[in-house]
């Protein structure tokens, strides 16, 4: 073989090993199923003979199994944008899915799993998170055939599930990051603003008691005043709207877009919330608990000092309170991995398996 042909038989044996690697450092692709939970029963006593619950998987069922929860409006696929899972499920960041089992399931009421828009309307049961969080359980358990769980995380309703976790099944995981959430009962600005805006909607003449033929022309106004009130960060909104034409400007988009979402979906997505509260059991959590939230998180305002004083009852928890900056964004904070994803590292690294 001439030299020159040794060269371009190298160069072809680098490039195709080039290739290769460049293939085997890409993330896994999701995969998205549906599972079916027999006769699940709801806190109420009423019975779904067959309740679909979708959920999405990254990685090799063989490995480390991680849940991950979304927030409310939300669902699994969702946790893969950019700012969430693109800075943790890939390779070498803290959940990559070379080492860890993702599952992003999509909670009752939410994304593809069953809800009042399936048909039942304002017939469907009237479900709380303890039922989500059941749920979540049979598919972990029944569906997926999983008997402990490496890590539980959740952002906003996702965070609260993941407190729900911690005290229902003290056992089952080795860790906790709840996140944008606190342990406490539903109260001040957080229930009342959502209080506010399901009286909102249910008031409105269009809603007819749920069996509306066009979405009521209150539940973009609801959901804009909602999402402004509780949402975004102080200094974000200010930057982002300096004067008030920018503020109209911003006004005026929010208004101009409908909310893809069925508004009976959205008012038992918002209202699942009302009983939850933790607090009594705080002292029962076996997992080590890394909770995360943000100083400008209009929902659960760290200077109130509950959050503090719950993770004082918890044995080696930490709290991780975000700065507030212009880059941060309220209650919407901790949607961006960034922020914390160096903790949540050092939690998988410390924290003991406990199967």
């Amino acid at each position: 073989m001439s030299p020159m042909k040794v060269v371009h038989t190298l160069l072809g044996v680098l490039i195709g090993l080039a290739i290769v690697t460049a293939r085997a450092a890409d993330p896994p692709q999701p995969r998205e199923a549906d599972w079916v939970a027999r006769d699940f029963k709801f806190h109420t006593g009423e019975v779904i003979a067959d309740l679909r619950l979708h959920y999405t998987t990254l990685g090799d069922p063989k490995g480390e199994p991680v849940l991950v929860l979304h927030g409310t409006t939300g669902s699994g696929n969702g946790m893969l944008a950019a700012n969430f899972g693109g800075a943790l499920f890939g390779p070498g960041q803290p959940l990559d899915a070379a080492k860890y089992f993702i599952i992003l399931p999509d909670g009752i009421g939410t994304g593809k799993s069953a809800r009042p828009s399936d048909g039942l309307r304002a017939k469907f049961p009237r479900y709380t998170y303890d039922d989500m969080v059941q749920a979540q359980y049979r598919l972990v358990t029944e569906g997926l055939g999983l008997k402990h769980l490496r890590l539980v995380i959740g952002n906003s309703m996702g965070g609260m599930h993941t407190w729900l976790w911690a005290v229902k099944y003290p056992g089952f995981m080795d860790a906790a990051v709840p996140m944008a959430s606190q342990p406490t009962a539903m109260s001040a600005r957080n229930w009342m603003m959502r209080r506010l805006l399901i009286e909102q909607i249910r008031n409105d003449p269009d809603y007819k008691g749920g069996d509306y033929t066009s979405p009521p022309r209150s539940l973009t106004l609801a959901n804009a005043l909602y999402s402004v009130g509780s949402n975004g960060g102080t200094l974000a909104w200010q930057a982002q709207a300096p004067t008030r034409a920018a503020a109209d400007a911003l006004v005026d988009r929010m208004l101009a877009t409908p909310v893809a979402i069925d508004a009976n979906d959205y008012l038992y997505q918002w209202d699942a919330s009302r009983d939850f509260d933790v607090a009594p059991a705080l002292e029962t959590i076996g997992a080590r608990v890394l909770v995360i939230n943000s100083a400008d998180d209009e929902r659960n305002p760290p200077e109130t000092g509950l959050v503090e004083a719950a993770v004082k009852r918890i044995k080696d928890a930490q709290l991780l309170v975000v700065p507030a900056s212009a880059e941060t964004r309220g209650h919407s904070t901790t949607a961006f991995a960034k922020f914390w994803g160096g903790a949540l590292k050092s939690l998988l690294e410390t924290a003991p398996r406990r199967e």
